[in-house]
């Protein structure tokens, strides 16, 4: 069990609090480490990645003799330590045996603890310094595109997808502007084989997967591109994508799902404010809605109105105790009055 560090002073004490959750998360900080043989495929692979994950990344150029599958040793407390020291959710272990050659393994941290796992074999690298193109500015987020059914129905896949944009993923952003989108990460995978069934993402086990299914999982192909934005004529604009680097083909080796009370915990939401759900987020309020725009519309319903209780002009005839009878008399008064004006008149 981790032991509770109390803050010494102000400087310490706002460095704690800032390391506490948030309602909007801060980007995840993710650490690169090299086990005991790490090998000059998975060392130049790793680099590559941390060039994607700039500046939100930390290299350990000292080897670790770290083995995160491994339940027998101290690595999960070993990540946990590190974690808590460097405030990252995030670590790539790099290791190469004659076992298990070219293995890059995905953690990912909830609260100080490991949440899930998985290791995947560096099949093909192209470095980006081999292609001779315009590079994204570090720390710019990309877009990320699937291209495959299977990271939707099949459970590894779907792990993994998971994973991936957990690493990809950069500041939370209200709004997009085109000329700050600079790249894009496509992830596919290889024809899928007849003999491999499609099961839902719930249906996630709760062992590692056998050696033997492996063989029928497809490999992962992992590219980026640069985005140029040309003129069409219209308001769309033309896009346009150039090879960036770096290439990855990966295929899928152990996991370890995550820890169905622990998933509970980091699926948890705030509650929203006031003015958040006025905003037309969370919970769906009755006749008001946000349109396109993000602008928030309502729709008001009047009961049937009285006429009878209208406030209008005061005169004397729209009262309501002024009768037909006091009518009838004012008029024979206002005709007495007329003749004896013409009477003197005449006289």
């Amino acid at each position: 069990m981790l032991r509770t560090v109390k803050p010494r002073n102000a400087r310490s004490k706002r460095a704690m609090d800032a390391r506490q959750p948030k309602e909007v998360e801060d980007p995840r900080t993710c650490v690169f480490v090299k086990g005991t043989h790490p090998g000059e495929l998975v060392t130049n692979a790793m680099k590559e990645l941390m060039a994607l994950k700039r500046p939100n990344a930390i290299a350990f150029n000292k080897k670790n003799d770290i083995h995160p599958f491994d339940a027998s040793s101290d690595s999960q407390a070993s990540l946990e330590f590190w974690s808590n020291k460097n405030d990252a959710s995030l670590f790539v272990v790099g290791q190469s045996t004659k076992k298990r050659p070219n293995g890059l393994t995905f953690v990912r941290m909830f609260d100080g603890r490991v949440l899930d796992m998985i290791e995947v074999v560096v099949d093909k690298f192209i470095s980006m310094t081999e292609f001779k193109t315009p590079k994204s500015t570090p720390g710019n987020k990309p877009l990320l595109h699937f291209a495959s059914d299977l990271f939707e129905t099949h459970p590894r896949f779907s792990h993994l997808k998971s994973m991936l944009i957990s690493f990809f993923n950069g500041e939370t952003i209200e709004s997009i502007c085109l000329p700050g989108i600079e790249h894009v990460i496509s992830i596919s995978l290889s024809p899928t084989p007849p003999t491999l069934t499609t099961t839902t993402s719930t249906d996630l086990p709760n062992a590692t997967t056998t050696p033997e299914d492996l063989t029928s999982l497809p490999k992962v192909h992992i590219r980026s591109y640069t985005i140029k934005l040309k003129a069409s004529g219209t308001r769309i604009p033309k896009v346009e994508l150039t090879p960036m680097g770096p290439f990855f083909d990966f295929s899928l080796r152990r996991h370890t799902p995550p820890d169905p009370e622990l998933l509970k915990q980091s699926l948890k939401r705030p509650k929203l404010k006031k003015q958040d759900v006025e905003k037309g987020l969370g919970k769906k309020r009755k006749n008001m809605e946000v349109d396109e725009m993000g602008n928030l519309r309502g729709r008001v319903h009047v009961a049937k109105q009285d006429l009878s209780r209208l406030q209008t002009r005061k005169m004397k005839g729209l009262k309501a105790h002024f009768d037909d009878e006091d009518a009838m008399e004012e008029d024979e008064g206002e005709e007495d009055e007329m003749s004896e004006e013409k009477k003197r008149r005449v006289s």
